[in-house]
């Protein structure tokens, strides 16, 4: 099961408007970090998800480039907003999805089939991140969530970067460690004493003891970053990725599931995020792959840009 909802099939057309071209932010707008050109294992060999394509390990070589230390804030996606007049596909949808233990009275909302602790929220957008009278005033300095693939590329044109690719997202999340299953280490969280990301402890998706103070997104320099300086490569929040999400595998389970997403158009997603836990979603490994479709938005997934 993705833990990614998608929004169902739509034949409307959205017409999209913003001055993309109107001046981008200088430089010093995004807090980056330079990596070199390296050759690095990618993947695992050690799979628990077999069916989302992780295998093989395989040695690869990536270009240099410039990555941003966090994944974009609501700060700047305001920034962005403000400059471009730009509309979210979630406002032009006019609703997102929203986990429930969010809301005050998920009850009142349509909810997901077979993924019952999504709700169908009206109007909740990336400002508005539970719908009508939430804001993000007190978050701003947390990252931007209720934006799709189509807001993520746009967002990277305005500011003259892009979406980095599975292999410059791996190399980045690893922080210079090979081989090794988290940004840390190969030592696995716990809901007791070993926190160093933002993921769920208790039993999803009724019951989150908010051990490590958070229910929702964290701030994005929240926890520890990893050897390159990034934070938050894993937990808090999904990252889109710049490719269609596919799985190389001839593993009949790989292969069935590839079969079923067929003509979706799907975009890779890493990283995990607050709702992952090694009893439901354990895809907050540097090597765990999701996805979802392009104009897809949640309350648990963002971005980071890379330049270069």
């Amino acid at each position: 099961m993705s833990c990614c909802p998608k929004r169902p099939e739509t034949d409307e057309e959205l017409t999209k408007s913003a001055k993309l071209t109107s001046a981008a932010p200088s430089r010093d707008f995004f807090e980056t970090v330079n990596l070199p050109p390296a050759r690095f294992k990618m993947g695992t060999s050690d799979t628990l998800l077999p069916q989302d394509g992780e295998k093989p390990a395989r040695r690869v070589r990536v270009a240099g480039f410039e990555v941003m230390t966090t994944t974009v804030t609501n700060s700047q996606f305001k920034a962005f907003v403000q400059a471009t007049g730009y509309q979210t596909d979630a406002e032009r949808f006019g609703w997102s999805y929203v986990f429930q233990l969010l809301l005050e009275n998920p009850d009142q909302y349509e909810r997901l089939p077979g993924a019952e602790w999504w709700c169908a929220v009206p109007l909740a957008t990336w400002d508005k991140p539970e719908g009508p009278g939430s804001d993000i005033s007190d978050s701003l300095n947390h990252p931007v969530t209720h934006v799709s693939w189509n807001d993520a590329v746009a967002f990277a044109t305005w500011a003259g970067g892009r979406l980095p690719t599975e292999a410059e997202w791996e190399y980045a999340a690893r922080g210079g460690l090979d081989e090794k299953r988290y940004p840390w280490g190969d030592e696995e969280p716990n809901d007791e004493d070993l926190m160093p990301c933002n993921i769920w402890q208790g039993w999803f998706p009724n019951e989150n003891t908010v051990a490590d103070g958070y229910l929702g997104t964290a701030a994005v320099k929240s926890f520890e970053p990893n050897g390159f300086g990034l934070y938050n490569t894993v937990g808090n929040v999904w990252e889109w990725n710049a490719e269609l999400f596919r799985i190389r595998s001839l593993r009949k389970d790989a292969t069935a599931y590839a079969k079923a997403l067929e003509g979706e158009n799907r975009r890779l997603l890493k990283g995990g995020s607050f709702l992952c836990h090694v009893s439901y979603c354990y895809r907050y490994r540097i090597a765990a792959r999701s996805s979802n479709t392009p104009n897809s938005t949640t309350s648990h997934t963002g971005f980071r840009l890379v330049f270069g």
